[in-house]
């Protein structure tokens, strides 16, 4: 028999795993369905890094109130749950007349959408803070409160938090159909597992419109927007001192140049609707595209060294706002439509997809004791395990470095693959550790961090390197999350 779970959650990315967290404070049974091999694989790890004030969200809409919603939400939580961030703050440039003239339209938007603190600079103002940015900036907008953020280790504290409370996290698990039989939800894979529920919350991301109709709706399309970045080396980040933004349009936020909690650069993304919900190849075209904005913003960065470039993509649909709807009578909450805020937003969001669920019925009683989680540092601006002696001194593998682009330790790779939410792939090494993600891009390294998976885990090191070669699903950034 069965059990019957109080709350099913489809897709493990950011909403998902934060919708996880937030219903696990309460006395509830709950579980957390993801089609891929791990959590954060989809449009979540793929995106710029950074952690959105939502300033300049088109006010009144659903997106603009769960993004201010959200960034309170994420003041307490990120220090709590040691999220690796820095506040850098945004430099949103103009760099034409016409820009200039909107910047007092977008200052408007953020006092309305609560952010106060942004202000207009001039262009002296806008050197004075990037002296190496290329010359002739009209102006300025100033947003402080703009930061960097890992978006690799924020779904995995999510969804670690939600596991040591008692939900459940179910990989590998692709929805093949759903049907709805006395009052209860039953979810079947495409491998014939069967989860029942009383509730069920979509968060499935660029599949979040197949998921809504197979409850019977048709409110909205997702079309993949791709998103290709390119990263540069460790050795640009001298650079820029905030995040470059660009001068929004109604597609999209633009290329921007931003630093990451890695040390890196990043240039993108580009903004390209396609038909493929896997296809997250990048392409001449859009990386040439790329280079020629880097150039005409800051042409010193054109002499830096890539490190990699990847794409992905974003959940996009023909409404301008989110499309997150209850269904009472299916005791069914879906989020869909939440394109590239997801990140920044997901708190937020679960509290609102919280508020849904009682109004349709759901009991929500606090948990006497809801257990913290933090998780390990893998940003440049806190000490890492190698510079502490003190845990050198504890466990003389912080002091072993596996990978030396990254300087991640053995003792890091060794935590990571017995967590609570462990990892068991190449891939999930990377997100958890940086391992294989620096200079050489896992040449010098990969060899022995296979050997280290394969020993801790049983797994055949072969099929270790053919999952990294050749990927089952070959979806790398798409999938229900």
């Amino acid at each position: 028999m069965h059990p019957v779970y109080d709350v099913a959650i489809i897709g493990a990315g950011a909403v998902g795993t934060a919708v996880a967290r937030e219903l696990s404070r309460y006395h509830l049974k709950i579980i957390l369905l993801e089609a891929k091999a791990d959590v954060g694989m989809g449009t979540t790890k793929a995106n710029t890094a950074i952690w959105h004030t939502g300033f300049d969200a088109k006010p009144g809409t659903l997106e603009a109130r769960l993004l201010r919603r959200s960034y309170a939400l994420m003041e307490k939580f990120v220090p709590e749950a040691g999220i690796p961030t820095e506040p850098l703050g945004g430099l949103l440039v103009a760099w034409t007349e016409d820009q200039y003239h909107t910047l007092p339209s977008l200052l408007e938007r953020a006092h309305t959408n609560g952010v106060t603190d942004v202000r207009i600079i001039s262009a002296e103002d806008v050197y004075r803070l990037e002296p190496r940015l290329n010359a002739g900036a009209w102006g300025g907008l100033f947003v402080p409160g703009e930061s960097l953020l890992c978006p690799f280790t924020l779904p995995l504290a999510f969804a670690t938090q939600a596991v040591i409370n008692g939900a459940e996290l179910r990989l590998n698990f692709r929805v093949q159909g759903i049907a709805l039989e006395d009052g209860i939800t039953r979810i079947v894979s495409e491998d014939g597992q069967t989860v029942a529920a009383r509730y069920l919350v979509n968060a499935a991301g660029l599949y979040s419109d197949e998921i809504d109709r197979m409850l019977g709706h048709h409110d909205f399309t997702v079309t993949p927007r791709r998103g290709e970045l390119i990263v540069y080396d460790k050795f640009a980040r001298t650079l820029i001192n905030h995040i470059i933004l660009p001068v929004p349009t109604p597609i999209t936020k633009g290329v921007l140049i931003s630093p990451t909690v890695y040390g890196n650069i990043l240039l993108g993304p580009t903004a390209e609707d396609l038909d493929d919900k896997t296809n997250t190849a990048t392409s001449r075209q859009g990386l040439e595209m790329l280079l020629e904005k880097g150039r005409a913003i800051l042409p010193d960065l054109m002499k830096e060294e890539v490190t990699a470039t990847y794409a992905g993509l974003r959940a996009a649909t023909e409404h301008k706002d989110y499309q997150i709807r209850l269904h009472a009578g299916q005791r069914y909450v879906c989020a869909g439509g939440i394109r590239s805020t997801g990140v920044s937003a997901a708190m937020g969001i679960a509290d609102y997809i919280g508020g849904l669920l009682s109004e349709a019925g759901l009991e929500l009683r606090p948990k006497d004791n809801f257990l913290p989680v933090h998780m390990p540092n893998i940003g440049q601006a806190a000490p890492r395990p190698y510079q502490q002696p003190e845990r050198i001194a504890q466990n003389p593998d912080y002091g072993r470095i596996v990978c030396h682009c990254e300087k991640v330790s053995l003792g890091e790779i060794l935590d990571a693959i017995h967590a609570p939410i462990p990892a068991r792939t190449l891939d999930g090494l990377r997100r958890r550790t940086r391992a294989m993600q620096g200079r050489c891009q896992g040449f010098n390294c990969q060899a022995h961090i296979v050997d280290i998976l394969a020993r801790e885990t049983g797994q055949d090191p072969r099929v270790l390197l053919a999952l990294e070669k050749f990927p089952a699903d070959p979806a790398d950034d798409g999938g229900q999350s």
